[in-house]
């Protein structure tokens, strides 16, 4: 349920989109339905971002109009109207009624409404901005020309544009709010503390899966229910696929274990990626290629700052990665030839970052409206994630490194002086993490 204050945020934020859009715009947004598992079992509902970014309405199976008429905005919500014994046996529904007393709708109706009063709506429109992402509205193009076809051929007649809302309201949302940041940095540290969590209870012989509940179970400890993506606990090779989710193999004595999970808090997310070694100790091949990557990781953030450019930290972290590479012998050639054919995306694979927020990958765009990559603003959060995987099928590399894959993943705001790292009371370096799984364990 929002509060007065939760309303004034959403209502601030509704008028700072209207206010980049042309005259005569209506807004039409599309929440998410309820999916189901398996017969009459549900998945756990989460709303789409962008209609709870502009209501905070989570509920299933709810639309909403957003325009300005003269000097004031309205915002009309319609949802599942109130059902005694849906209620009793799924929960608490808001219904029209409780969309506008605890919502601040200034109208509300029941969602089979919806269409009639859309036709309403849009007199006077010229400019439709919709948000529909699982294309929950097929008809609307047909819908917003009806009366085209429905009124005397000598009345005037409204031709309308339909735009897709992201384009205007995705760059707002690359810019984090104080209560944003708040969120953001309470995931975090929840997060801080599951990493830390797994640090404690990794021993050879235990599993994956074991892992993946034991993260779960602390963050619920400091109020989060979700995570913003499923859990990654990969252990040995595993750790060369990246966006590994079985999560059901044996950790083996001599194996890293990469470990990608971020909490989800009010529906803002954190995600850490920390890399660390079954038994407590890097072997020597292991710390190499930790040190690397952390020093790649250590050298972006240190260019990340306002004024300077999203490519600065894929390149940075590629140069150093690459000069390590070739020191330890898994890279032939020269850094400017190695440099020029990419070679070293053999063992990096992937780009080293991602905007932060309310989705784990967070919308926005990376480069303006001229093609240059985006300059870096206070409030911005993004992760810096660089990685290196030597799968074991590698046979051209030294066995000392095949079947390993290291990432190190932190959470970056951008500052008026430079930035934070949200993430860094995680421990991030070899030494550290040694010394934390000794005391701890």
């Amino acid at each position: 349920m929002a509060t007065s204050t939760d309303i004034t945020l959403y209502t601030a934020r509704r008028s700072a989109l209207l206010d980049r859009l042309p005259p005569a715009s209506l807004i039409v947004l599309a929440g998410y339905q309820q999916k189901v598992r398996s017969k009459n079992i549900k998945y756990h509902f989460r709303q789409d971002n962008d209609f709870l970014y502009l209501t905070g309405f989570a509920e299933p199976d709810a639309l909403a109009l957003i325009y300005r008429e003269g000097n004031r905005d309205y915002l009309t919500l319609f949802c599942r109207p109130r059902d005694q014994a849906a209620e009793v046996s799924f929960g608490q529904r808001a219904g029209p009624e409780g969309a506008i007393a605890k919502y601040g709708a200034d109208y509300a109706f029941a969602i089979d409404e919806f269409e009639p009063r859309l036709l309403e709506a849009l007199k006077g429109k010229t400019q439709v901005f919709v948000s529909d992402e699982l294309n929950r509205l097929p008809t609307l193009w047909q819908l917003i020309n009806r009366e085209r076809f429905h009124t005397p051929f000598d009345v005037p007649k409204a031709y309308r544009q339909l735009s897709a809302l992201g384009a205007v309201l995705h760059p707002m949302r690359v810019i984090k709010s104080e209560s944003e940041i708040a969120l953001i940095r309470h995931a975090v540290n929840a997060s801080i503390s599951g990493h830390k969590a797994l640090m404690r209870t990794t021993t050879p012989g235990i599993h994956e899966g074991l892992l993946a509940a034991t993260f779960m179970l602390e963050i619920a400890k400091h109020g989060c229910v979700d995570v913003g993506y499923p859990n990654i606990v990969a252990s040995g090779n595993n750790a060369c696929c990246l966006h590994y989710e079985d999560n059901c193999c044996e950790i083996k004595a001599g194996e890293l274990v990469l470990v990608d999970a971020g909490a989800e808090y009010d529906h803002y997310s954190a995600d850490i990626t920390r890399t660390f070694p079954a038994t407590g100790h890097f072997s020597a091949a292991q710390r190499q290629i930790h040190n690397l990557v952390l020093s790649a990781l250590d050298a972006a953030i240190a260019r990340v700052r306002p004024g300077a450019r999203w490519n600065e930290i894929y390149q940075t972290c590629m140069e150093v990665m690459a000069r390590g590479l070739i020191e330890l012998g898994l890279l032939d050639g020269s850094f400017d030839d190695v440099m020029a054919s990419e070679r070293y995306k053999r063992f990096t694979v992937h780009k080293t970052g991602h905007w932060l927020g309310m989705d784990v990958h967070d919308v926005g765009p990376y480069q303006d409206e001229t093609g240059d990559w985006r300059i870096f603003e206070p409030g911005m959060v993004f992760t810096i994630e660089p990685g290196i995987y030597i799968p074991v099928d590698a046979l051209d590399v030294p066995s000392q490194y095949r079947g390993m894959g290291v990432r190190i993943e932190d959470d970056i705001l951008v500052t008026q002086q430079g930035c934070e790292n949200l993430s860094a009371a995680c421990p991030r370096s070899s030494d550290e993490i040694e010394a934390f799984m000794a005391a701890n364990r």
